[in-house]
């Protein structure tokens, strides 16, 4: 009898457990329908719920932190990418999403040290290589970003957004030949506003 007493305790655990994993996992779900929709507060709500459904449910943190950075909620947006970080220390994405935040709050040695981290967990992550190369350029460290862009274009070739940062890094640099060929290639891969920035920096 003790027996099937452990028995069933343990079914109904597994299926608790279960149940409640599959609530969080609907409520992300309905509320990526509504962050998809750019309908930012109804899908913090979702997420919300899907929180008190599961706390250990990391898409829900991941997502909310994403919802609240676009709000500008900063302190709540850092503290959801941390507990994401605490469920998987290997969420890249999440490093990335919390280097923007030190980005935007303007901590560019912590944004470099995240942008870094996601980096070294996914390496063709271009993104990452991109904001950590602006926080190099807020630095002035410009060959250490140069060599960031140079990374991203290796990668993808056709990237105008890498060429116009990397033009602009060696320009800054003091390679103003190369910078403005950069910037003549951006343009050449769609960036037609670079022209405005050639004019200023290239023919004088």
């Amino acid at each position: 009898m003790k027996r099937l007493v452990y028995f069933l305790i343990i079914i109904l655990t597994v299926f608790s457990v279960h149940a409640k994993n599959t609530s969080a996992k609907e409520y992300t779900e309905e509320g990526m329908k509504f962050f998809e929709a750019r309908n930012y507060r109804d899908a913090l709500k979702f997420f919300n719920k899907a929180i008190e459904a599961d706390e250990s449910y990391e898409p829900a943190f991941f997502n909310r932190g994403k919802v609240k950075k676009i709000l500008q909620d900063y302190k709540g947006a850092m503290l959801d990418f941390n507990r994401v970080l605490e469920l998987n220390e290997e969420a890249y994405d999440a490093f990335y999403e919390r280097g923007g935040i030190k980005f935007e709050m303007q901590d560019y040695y912590g944004a470099i040290a995240d942008f870094t981290e996601a980096i070294e967990l996914n390496p063709s992550f271009v993104d990452a290589y991109y904001l950590r190369g602006q926080a190099k350029l807020e630095l002035d460290a410009y060959k250490d970003a140069i060599n960031d862009c140079t990374r991203i274009i290796e990668m993808e070739p056709k990237n105008p957004d890498a060429f116009y940062l990397r033009g602009i890094l060696r320009i800054e640099y003091g390679q103003k030949e190369a910078g403005c060929l950069d910037l003549s290639k951006a343009g050449e891969l769609g960036d037609f506003n670079v022209y405005e920035v050639i004019k200023e920096k290239c023919n004088k």
